[in-house]
């Protein structure tokens, strides 16, 4: 799934499969703490995306439409963490309009991570569109806010770095 890749703290993501096992499979307790540390490997800070969080997003939509998932809303804020992520790109969009000197290849990639997790996120819109009409409003709630922010980043301009 992520072999060669590097988590949002530049480090191998060996740990995101045995997490996503955890939120699927464990109990309340130890899935919401499964989140929490698969947002740090995921989307670091809550606005810095690496290169293995775009496919590792179909995982995390696939266990947010899964019935009886006691983190749904973790799940989903994750998500809308990673579809408002654009640290790299408003770095690499400073950088060159201070000249871009010194940037490094890996530097200029970054962008498109952000650009390939948000499109990830926006290949889940039917699942968060049904959970944005559950009866249960702690998955209702941030289905919704999940679709006014993909909604929002899809009025904002990509820019090609």
């Amino acid at each position: 799934m992520l072999g060669g890749l590097r988590d949002a703290q530049g480090e191998s993501p060996e740990r995101i499969p045995p997490l996503l096992t955890r939120i699927a499979y464990g109990d309340e307790a130890t899935a919401r703490l499964a989140v929490d540390e698969l947002g740090g490997s995921l989307c670091a800070l809550g606005f810095v995306v690496g290169e293995a969080t775009a496919p590792a997003v179909p995982f995390l939509l696939e266990l947010a439409g899964a019935p009886h998932l006691p983190c749904k809303a973790e799940l989903l804020g994750l998500l809308e963490s990673i579809c408002r992520a654009r640290q790299w790109q408003t770095a690499a969009a400073a950088a060159a309009r201070a000249g871009g000197g010194g940037l490094g290849a890996d530097y200029r990639r970054q962008p498109g991570w952000e650009r390939a997790a948000r499109a990830a996120v926006y290949t889940g819109r039917p699942i968060v569109e049904s959970l944005a009409s559950s009866v249960r409003p702690e998955e209702a709630g941030p289905a919704r806010s999940l679709l006014r922010s993909m909604d929002e980043a899809a009025l904002l301009p990509e820019t090609e770095s």
